[in-house]
């Protein structure tokens, strides 16, 4: 492994003066400085992450605590896309990112604050987890710098997709189709559900569309199997929706198997759509309509702003940044004439 030595040795200078030029100090010359630079470049020079993080105080390494309530991991195709984005943004910035880890089961296990403290972690992110977990309470109030996704907490900075105007535009974009019967099977209680279900209220009675207490239906987030027995509760009505909204992508799929059963034919008979916007719906037969949430901003803006926590300790950043999302028409709402 080279080292600063060996730097020293081929360049003719000490190795105080190569050390000072990796660290970019303004007492040496600038023409000395870049050619120190480029010569360990060419020779492979990495530092001695322990011996960056005595002298930065930092160790340019970011906790993301993740634990989905489906326990689906990274196979959990919107936050794989969030958290890609924001280990790219991260990593352009000198920074590597480590899992908290979240198994229950091991003995001795350590509370999240825990083991972000003994990681040495700079900062964490939290990303789709039970936000009213002790042990996440415990996390956000500690010193850590810190930054949520899809949650906000007072004295914190959260990056939040606009679930509301998400709703809002996939609903009133179901309306000018020409549907009036719409349902709408949600996700479990979080505030994502909330403010999802609350809009959908809301914009419904703007639009003039009567919704029946029995066409609002709850099944977990990815469960296709809950969201195909809620499908053929719906089908099964006296007077059923002409459209269906499912709590995300992959739930609708449960959905649609469930029609494709009976015999209905998408969108000819029956109209869904789901959320979220995941790829494969694009590739499907027919593609799906869905609300495209902007995973790449999101892991953007919290990579960006968990940075801006660590290197700007003095600004202090508190808030919410609200990343919208836009209609994927798709194909799988029909039109209604009349």
């Amino acid at each position: 492994m080279t080292s600063m030595k060996d730097i020293s040795a081929v360049c003719g200078v000490s190795v105080a003066t190569v050390s000072k030029a990796l660290s970019d100090q303004s007492d040496i010359g600038e023409e000395t400085k870049a050619y120190v630079k480029k010569t360990a470049r060419e020779m492979g020079y990495l530092p001695n992450a322990s011996a960056k993080a005595l002298k930065t105080k930092r160790t340019f390494n970011l906790g993301v605590l993740f634990v989905d309530e489906a326990g689906s991991g990274l196979t959990h195709d919107y936050f794989a896309h969030v958290l890609d984005s924001f280990k790219r943004t991260a990593e352009a910035k000198g920074y590597d990112i480590t899992f908290i880890n979240g198994c229950r089961t091991r003995e001795n296990r350590m509370s999240y604050l825990r083991h972000a403290r003994y990681r040495g972690f700079d900062g964490v992110v939290i990303a789709c987890i039970d936000f009213d977990d002790p042990e996440v309470t415990e996390l956000v109030k500690s010193r850590l710098p810190l930054i949520t996704i899809d949650r906000a907490f007072p004295g914190r900075l959260s990056v939040l997709s606009d679930n509301k105007k998400g709703m809002r535009d996939l609903l009133t974009f179901v309306r000018r189709k020409g549907h009036r019967k719409i349902a709408y099977i949600h996700g479990a209680d979080s505030a994502v559900t909330e403010s999802r279900v609350s809009s959908f209220y809301e914009t419904a009675r703007e639009l003039g569309l009567e919704i029946p207490e029995f066409y609002v239906k709850e099944a977990a987030y990815r469960d296709t199997a809950a969201a195909y027995e809620r499908t053929k509760e719906l089908l099964a009505l006296e007077n059923p929706p002409t459209c269906i909204l499912y709590p995300d992508d992959f739930a609708c799929f449960g959905g649609m198997n469930a029609m494709r059963e009976l015999g209905l034919r998408i969108p000819e008979d029956i109209s869904v759509a789901g959320y979220d916007g995941m790829r494969v719906g694009r590739h499907m037969e027919p593609q799906l309509t869905t609300l495209r949430q902007d995973t790449r901003r999101i892991g953007t803006e919290a990579a960006g702003g968990l940075i801006r926590l660590i290197e700007q300790p003095e600004d202090r950043a508190v808030g919410q940044v609200v990343v919208p999302g836009e209609v994927f028409e798709g194909k799988t709402v029909g039109l209604i004439r009349g």
